[in-house]
């Protein structure tokens, strides 16, 4: 046999496995989705979050013709979530409503998890970014950051602050603030999100960070707000002033959520999905759905959501130590 007919066979049997794996992998992709698709969420259901995973559902069912099933599988700070979504078939038919308090946060403050978030889920899009806003309890005598950072400056460890639960988004936006404006603030730790804002609103505790949710009591006079934490006002509160213009320096906390699926689904899947997630967060339904709430919803490529959970780690690595918590 020629040396030449000799390398052609040989190479031809090396491409054999991956020619396989690309008829595959576009024979999956033409048939997908061939049965209903499982959107797994890590909140409790009639959440912000919840509320939002369900138009979505509904807006990709409408669109890819099967039904999108909602699964709330809240818990250990989303760990529960992405573990039922790592375990799951690399179809596309298993999805995962991630956030960076999970998937960054959660996996900085444990010590082991029975997932690696970069190597064991596959990015799909970007879908929210959520501002904070810092609120206070109406009887507190502080109209604004600089007033409160006075107040407890006159009173080092006296003012407290509710979260919900230590590592949280809302802990660490706090602590944040505590580093850069050098202030002693006591954090009040809650279970949940509904027991720390009736903590703030009776009075229990003095003030915390949280998402839209509170904008309506702000709204009620239940709850004063004193600053968004985003580095630009947000379309809601034009009028309320940033943590950065209110004067600490460089603060920008924001919360973000993306769609993941688990590791190795199809690349064909991943970019169908993609294109879907963009065209639904683009359109008015979704959006005029959730203006009263101040989530920013903005699509990604997969490479740029993957992107900021990788860049995230360190980032947030580097807080949580310096606010002194350790992986338990």
């Amino acid at each position: 046999m020629p040396v030449t007919r000799r390398a052609l066979i040989l190479a031809l049997c090396g491409a054999l496995p991956w020619l396989a794996a690309t008829a595959q992998a576009q024979g999956t992709a033409s048939d997908y989705p061939d049965r209903p698709i499982r959107l797994i969420v890590p909140n409790t259901a009639a959440g912000l979050i919840d509320a939002f995973a369900r138009v979505l559902a509904q807006q990709l069912a409408a669109n890819m013709k099967q039904p999108v099933v909602v699964e709330n599988r809240p818990g250990a700070n989303m760990a529960i979530a992405a573990e039922a979504t790592v375990r799951s078939p690399p179809d596309g038919h298993t999805l995962f409503v991630g956030g960076s308090a999970g998937l960054v946060l959660g996996t900085i403050a444990r010590k082991k998890l029975p997932y690696d978030p970069v190597r064991d889920l596959a990015p799909i899009s970007t879908l929210l970014t959520i501002p904070f806003y810092l609120v206070a309890r109406p009887s507190l005598p502080a109209q604004s950051v600089q007033e409160l950072v006075a107040l407890a400056k006159a009173q080092p460890g006296k003012l407290t602050y509710a979260s919900f639960g230590t590592g949280s988004s809302q802990h660490l936006a706090a602590e944040i603030l505590k580093s850069k404006m050098n202030i002693d603030l006591l954090h009040v730790p809650y279970k949940g999100s509904s027991e720390a804002i009736t903590a703030v609103v009776s009075g229990e505790v003095d003030m915390m960070f949280n998402g839209g949710q509170v904008l309506p009591l702000v709204n009620s006079g239940k709850l004063r707000a004193l600053a968004s934490t985003e580095p630009k006002r947000t379309p809601v509160t034009p009028n309320l002033p940033t943590m950065i213009e209110s004067g600490v320096p460089g603060y920008d906390v924001t919360s973000w959520f993306g769609l993941f699926a688990p590791a190795a689904v199809p690349r064909p899947i991943i970019e169908r999905l993609n294109r879907e997630v963009g065209a639904i967060l683009l359109g008015s339904t979704v959006r005029e759905k959730f203006a009263f709430s101040g989530m920013g919803m903005t699509s990604s490529t997969p490479e740029e959501l993957g992107a900021r959970l990788r860049a995230d780690l360190p980032i947030w690595t580097k807080i949580m130590r310096d606010a002194g918590i350790q992986p338990e």
